[in-house]
């Protein structure tokens, strides 16, 4: 029933124990995985071809269309996007199901990191609240793969902001469930560049999106302000 879809650059450190922890995790509902490379350069891509039961497909680099990619092969009922570095609360494939059954055709889980900080507890927290505005891609997002194909699916024109642009065009159509179980998430990226910068960052870029800004003028300030 569910396609569970994996959009990958360079994650040699971490999908095998992803792909390790979905099988543990997952009940019965799962009707296949796909990986979806965007050039890794590292093992990332022999790692899972050793994988019998993963399919392994290629595209340009990019989030947008490396999802998509994988959409367009998946012949699950339901699309599950989730990034390498989250892992998914134990019988998540059993809670997306429960929900499609009640008729939410779109969703994701609470969010946690597996870093303790009282900033990335507090949003953790925030991620219980079923608003847009809590959102993000490190949630996951199940969505009903004919849905997805009826707003056209990720729009491929954003490097950053993909996830939220595909999420403000369900909340639209009155189509998001919040899952109250608990997904776990890298923070990686906070301690790499600071957890006041990061959020810093994201808040901005989501400020510019408010006031209009388009995917180049996004893409073109993060990667002036994550490379200061």
């Amino acid at each position: 029933m569910i396609s569970i879809i994996i959009p990958v650059l360079n994650e040699e450190a971490q999908i095998l124990k992803l792909l390790t922890l979905l099988g543990e995790h997952s009940s019965k509902f799962i009707h296949e995985t796909i990986v979806v490379d965007g050039g890794s350069s590292d093992r990332t891509a022999q790692l899972v071809e050793e994988k019998s039961q993963v399919i392994l497909i290629n595209s340009e680099k990019g989030r947008a269309r490396q999802m998509n990619a994988g959409a367009k092969i998946a012949t699950g009922k339901i699309l599950y996007f989730l990034h390498a570095d989250s892992v998914p609360p134990k019988d998540f494939d059993l809670f997306i199901t429960e929900e499609y059954r009640n008729l939410n055709k779109a969703g994701c889980f609470c969010m946690k990191f597996d870093k303790d900080h009282w900033l990335l507890n507090l949003m953790g927290w925030f991620t219980k609240i079923n608003h847009k505005a809590c959102r993000g891609g490190d949630q996951s997002l199940f969505v009903e793969k004919q849905l997805f194909d009826e707003i056209g699916g990720f729009d491929e024109s954003f490097i950053v902001y993909e996830d939220n642009d595909l999420i403000e065009k369900l909340y639209r159509k009155n189509q998001f469930v919040v899952i109250k179980q608990w997904l776990t998430t890298s923070a990686r990226r906070y301690e790499e560049y600071g957890v006041w910068k990061v959020n810093y960052l994201f808040f901005r870029i989501h400020l510019k999106k408010w006031f209009g800004a388009g995917p180049e003028e996004l893409h073109s300030y993060y990667q002036q302000k994550i490379n200061s």
